[in-house]
């Protein structure tokens, strides 16, 4: 895998955002539309393509707390509030950035927490639970030992106290389960092919409409 390897070669402890979603991605896991620019104007360009309103992020292997730092600038609905944010984002005294994140804005009440962890006695073990905010504080996760089938991933969803946001819920539509599950045996999948990959963190997995999509996502490597 291009992006993995590259990543290693460099020392990277981290793949940054755009690094993460993107070898995620190419596992069949739903990311946000987005695009990693360079400069003011390529971040308006992408933000035409990707459609109002948008989010920035500031990108890099080293940002892992953009939301502590403040680098991420949220609902931006036209040029001069996205080029206005750029310069927030860009200008931080001290932190260095490989790029600037473009990303669409995606809104659901709903969020949810999948990743990897690479236990000493168990090996890989995917995780799935209530994510946002509430992921530390409610703890509301179940795991399994990787690899997984779909029935352990349907196991999974249902063990967690707050499954039944996965149904019809405030007038939002039930979850595409098939989708979640696939992402979950995909995360398993990942971590019994990657050595070098110590933990993934998804969070907050947003439904959006019934669709899971990564709207955040982190990758630790092993170096």
């Amino acid at each position: 895998m291009e992006i993995l390897d590259e990543a290693l070669r460099k020392g990277q402890s981290t793949l940054s955002e755009y690094q993460s979603k993107s070898f995620l991605a190419s596992y069949g896991i739903p990311i946000t539309k987005e695009r990693l620019v360079k400069t003011r104007e390529e971040a308006i360009q992408a933000a035409k393509e990707i459609g109002f309103p948008v989010v920035l992020k500031a990108c890099a292997p080293e940002i892992t707390h953009k939301t502590e730092l403040n680098l991420i600038e949220l609902d931006l609905r036209d040029d001069v509030s996205l080029s206005d944010a750029y310069d927030r984002v860009t200008g931080h005294e001290g932190v260095s950035v490989d790029g600037v994140l473009v990303q669409e804005m995606i809104k659901g009440q709903r969020e949810l927490v999948i990743g990897l962890t690479r236990d000493p006695q168990f090996g890989p073990c995917v995780m799935f639970g209530l994510g946002g905010i509430f992921t530390e504080i409610l703890n509301d996760v179940s795991f399994r030992i990787a690899p997984l089938e779909e029935k352990d991933a349907q196991e999974m969803i249902r063990e967690i106290k707050s499954h039944k946001i996965l149904d019809a819920f405030r007038g939002q539509p039930p979850v595409d389960v098939d989708v979640l599950c696939h992402a979950l045996v995909s995360i398993g999948e990942i971590g019994m092919k990657f050595d070098q990959i110590k933990e993934i963190d998804v969070n907050p997995l947003i439904i959006n409409g019934d669709q899971p999509v990564a709207v955040d996502a982190l990758v630790v490597l092993d170096v």
